[in-house]
């Protein structure tokens, strides 16, 4: 249980780095604070929400989620860990309406790329 735990927590920093990011992103750009335009932190954010179109447009299940639940087929007992986090990230709704979101969401954080474009200091 505690490996399939780590898995999960894995996933959901994940889904945190990829959506937590942007909104960070342009507060940092309002601020002034310099980190917002690393490189490694923006094309790390860019090939992250990529990977997830890209997984969703070729209808590849994320290795995450496959991990853990084949880590969790041998166990009965739902844990709290991962009641919450399972509440939090996965919905019931059709894999396409997902598909629109994530690309739209990649088109933000392209958008955003551009207007707050990454620099070397």
């Amino acid at each position: 249980m505690l490996t399939a735990d780590f898995v999960l927590i894995l996933h959901f920093l994940y889904v945190l780095f990829v959506v937590g990011s942007l909104p960070v992103i342009w507060l940092g750009a309002q601020l002034g604070y310099s980190f917002v335009r690393n490189p490694g932190f923006r094309y790390a954010h860019l090939v992250a929400i990529l990977f997830v179109v890209a997984e969703s447009l070729l209808g590849i299940a994320c290795p995450l989620t496959v991990w853990e639940n084949a880590l969790r087929q041998i166990e009965a007992d739902t844990g709290f860990i991962q009641y919450w986090l399972h509440r939090i990230m996965f919905f019931n709704i059709p894999e396409s309406v997902l598909t629109a979101v994530y690309i739209l969401f990649a088109a933000l954080v392209v958008l955003t790329f551009k207007r707050i474009p990454p620099r070397r200091h």
